[in-house]
Order: structure tokens, then C-alpha cells, then sequence
């Protein structure tokens, strides 16, 4: 036995300190409800939990950004579902303007009705917006540059010559367009109706040809069967492969016309949690040019009449461009509902890393806690040994 040093007690404190940080852990585990309580517990869990939880976090705006962009496609599809019915409208008064029965009287009070609704039209679609931001004034369709001139280097831009569309099939890049030789008309009728307009001169529509420039290189393009229609002040180019170009022509050209065309300009939402993970969604603009209805004239039987096939133009384009917005908004639910369970799935493996079995870390209390107990029990008892020696001295 021996006084100085009590090694029994100092066992006995090893071990009671020992089970005293083992109970303080399970304690902070079962206060906090993680398994992982700090980077010592489990540092390769904690780094993929914090990835999957950032990534969990980023899925979770990302399903906001989503459903924003059905909300925008919805009120998009709203303002031109009004507009399908003026154009509905309008193709009535084209109809009953066109009967023989009417007076120039009656059809000129058409014509003013139908001057109001065109207005209308514009109006909508000049005041469409989302958070401030115009919708279907052409702010989110693909962008492109308009420059007349005999070379690349050396040509100009033209406020009467520009791009007004192209389709998605087009690829970015430069153009040259030759062979245009039109007219151009800008009048005011005897009805007060504005009027403008191109028309090919002499079969000038055979000669146009468009070539992708390249590095200075020129290969045809739209070769499989290109053809060139007017519609009022627009050129169309198009073939059977879905490529389309629309240039807005507002006066006499004869002249060789360049693009250079972006493939960029639609809204891009973020729909993930990553880089590169968003979805482009292209708004075309809707105007009267873009819809073929600027020179509606229904104050005589000729104009009215004509009205109706060009109104019917306007209901296809209106239709088209829903259609396209339809599917952007099933492809978003779509993306919607995967990103959901994406973060249920997401989050229940970051779950099994991160929380603790309670159940479990209640039984490891309760034994740390008897440990703790007999620990201090035993403590006290090492620390009375020394006393005994007394009893050898007396």
C-alpha cells in the first residue's frame, strides 16, 4: 500500500473521464438529432453530406425557377389566347364583310372595328409582362443582325432592312443573301387604312440564293428546296428540312443582304442544381407584321376577302407559337416533378449520413451513463485507500 502516489485512483480517473466524454457525445448527439455532430465524428460523411446538401438546397430553387417559368408561360399563353379570339373576331367581320348584301357604309363601320381590334392586338402584345419584363415583344426570341451591302466587310446596317425571325433548325453563324430585287409600297388607301408592302420584280423570287459564310468560305444553303414568299413587308426564305428566315423589308432593294445570327436571346431558366442545367425558352414576337394583319382592309369586297385568307395566316402563326408554349410548360412539369423526387431521394440518403437513431443512441446513453455512475463510485473508493495505511501505524 502506499501513500504518494495513488495509481488506483488515477485508473479509476482514466476511466471515469474516459466514459464522461463518451456520455457528453452521446448527449450532443441526442440534443442536436445528428450522428454527425462535428468533422470528428465522421469526416468523409460530413464532406458528402455537405455536397448532397448543397446540391439538395440548389434543387430546391431550381424547382422554384421552374415553376416560375410555368407561370410565365402560362401568362404568355393567356394574353395570346385573348388574341386568338380578336383574330377569331376579326375573321367574322372578314366573312360578313365579304357578303354582297352590305353597303361600303356597313363594311366601313367593320373597318373601324377592325382597326380598334388591331390596335388591341399591339397593345397586348407590347404590354404583356412578367416582373416588369415584356414577354411577346420579341425581348426572348432568338437574336439576329441585318447589314446590306456588296461585301461583308463593307456593308451596312439598314433601319429598313432587318431580321424579324428564324427557326430553331437554323445554326448560328453568317450569311449572304443575293438575288433580292424588290419593290416596296407605303401608302394610305382612299379608307385611311396604312398600307405597306414588297413585291418581287419580274420573277426576281427564282434568282435569291443564301450561302453560310464560314472563314470566308461560301456554301449554298437551304438547298433542299428553298423557296422565297411575300407576306405585306416580309421576305421569307424556307425549305423542306423546317429552316425558315424572315426579313422585314420597308423599302425598294436590290442589293445583297448579310446576317449574322446569334442563336441566342431566349430566357434561360435554371431547371438544376449544376452548371449548364437550364432549359432556353424561346418567345417569338407577336406584332401585326410578324402576323400578316398590318394592311387588313375590309372597307370593300376585294380587301375583305383577302382579309380572310390573311387572317387565317394570323391564326395558324397564333396557333404555332402556343403550341410551342404548350410544350415548354409540359416539359417544365415535367422537370418539376423529377426535381421533386430528386430532393425526396436526395434527402433521405443525406438523412441516413447525418441523423442519429435515437433509439439507438439512447441505449449507448444509458450504458455511458451506468458507466459514469460506477466510475464515480469507484473513484471515491480508490480514494479512500490511502486512509487505511493508518491503520498500520497505530
Amino acid at each position: 500500500m502506499k501513500v504518494n502516489y495513488n495509481v488506483s485512483a488515477m485508473i479509476a480517473n482514466n476511466a471515469l473521464q474516459r466514459n464522461d466524454n463518451l456520455l457528453s457525445e452521446s448527449l450532443e448527439r441526442l440534443s442536436s438529432g445528428l450522428k454527425i455532430a462535428n468533422a470528428k465524428d465522421n469526416p468523409s460523411g460530413l464532406a458528402m453530406s455537405r455536397r448532397m446538401n448543397s446540391q439538395i438546397e440548389g434543387l430546391g430553387v431550381a424547382g422554384d425557377s421552374s415553376n416560375d417559368a410555368i407561370s410565365i408561360v402560362q401568362v404568355a399563353d393567356g394574353s395570346l389566347s385573348e388574341i386568338h379570339e380578336i383574330l377569331q373576331r376579326m375573321n367574322q367581320l372578314a366573312v360578313q364583310a365579304s357578303n354582297g348584301t352590305l353597303t361600303d357604309s356597313d363594311r366601313q363601320t367593320i373597318q373601324e372595328e377592325v382597326s380598334l381590334l388591331k390596335q388591341e392586338i399591339e397593345r397586348m402584345a407590347q404590354t404583356t409582362q412578367f416582373n416588369g419584363q415584356c414577354i411577346l415583344d420579341g425581348t426572348f426570341d432568338l437574336k439576329g443582325y441585318t447589314t446590306v451591302g456588296k461585301s461583308l466587310d463593307g456593308s451596312v446596317t439598314d433601319a429598313a432592312v432587318k431580321l424579324s425571325s428564324y427557326s430553331d433548325v437554323v445554326e448560328a453563324g453568317q450569311y449572304k443573301i443575293t438575288g433580292i430585287d424588290v419593290s416596296y409600297i407605303n401608302l394610305t388607301g382612299t379608307t385611311g387604312v396604312d398600307k405597306k408592302g414588297i413585291f418581287f420584280e419580274n420573277g426576281s423570287d427564282k434568282e435569291i440564293k443564301i450561302y453560310k459564310v464560314n472563314n470566308g468560305v461560301e456554301t449554298e444553303y437551304m438547298t433542299n428546296g428553298m423557296s422565297a414568299t411575300i407576306n405585306e413587308d416580309v421576305l421569307t426564305l424556307s425549305d423542306s428540312t423546317g429552316k425558315r428566315i424572315d426579313i422585314q423589308i420597308d423599302r425598294p432593294l436590290d442589293d445583297t443582304v448579310f446576317l449574322d445570327l446569334t442563336a441566342s436571346g431566349a430566357m434561360t431558366m435554371q431547371v438544376g442544381a449544376n452548371e449548364g442545367q437550364t432549359l432556353d425558352i424561346r418567345i417569338p414576337k407577336v406584332s401585326l407584321t410578324t402576323l400578316g394583319i398590318y394592311n387588313l382592309d375590309m372597307a370593300n369586297t376585294v380587301g375583305a376577302r383577302e382579309a380572310i385568307e390573311d387572317i387565317k395566316g394570323a391564326l395558324s402563326t397564333i396557333s404555332s407559337i402556343r403550341a410551342r408554349l404548350g410544350s415548354y410548360q409540359n416539359r417544365l412539369e415535367h422537370t418539376s416533378n423529377s426535381l421533386d423526387i430528386t430532393v425526396e431521394n436526395m434527402t433521405a440518403a443525406y438523412s441516413r449520413i447525418m441523423d442519429v437513431d435515437m433509439a439507438e443512441e439512447m441505449t449507448v446513453y444509458s450504458t455511458q451513463q451506468v458507466l459514469s455512475q460506477a466510475g464515480t463510485s469507484m473513484m471515491a473508493q480508490a480514494n479512500e485507500r490511502p486512509s487505511q495505511v493508518l491503520q498500520l501505524l497505530q
